[in-house]
């Protein structure tokens, strides 16, 4: 029976060593060709997807370009 334990945190704890590993670089230095889109864009095209939890992120999108646009109008308006 601790066996089969070990062997159910195995991965999970493999997979946190990964993850806190890739952080140190910044993305232009960790690849030797820059991205091409902008984060907007990256968040555009996630947004339309499939993935669990995407239209949350067009949400996200919305509400920041609703606001935004409320902040832009009231810096426009003259006293």
């Amino acid at each position: 029976m601790i066996r089969r334990a070990k062997w159910r945190v195995l991965p999970l704890l493999s997979t946190l060593a990964l993850a806190g590993c890739g952080g140190s670089q910044s993305k232009t230095a960790s690849s030797g060709n820059a991205d091409t889109l902008t984060e907007r864009q990256r968040d555009s095209m996630l947004s339309t997807s499939r993935i669990p939890g995407a239209r949350g992120v067009g949400a996200a999108m919305r509400a920041a370009d609703a606001t935004s646009k409320g902040i832009r109008a009231a810096d426009s308006v003259s006293p």
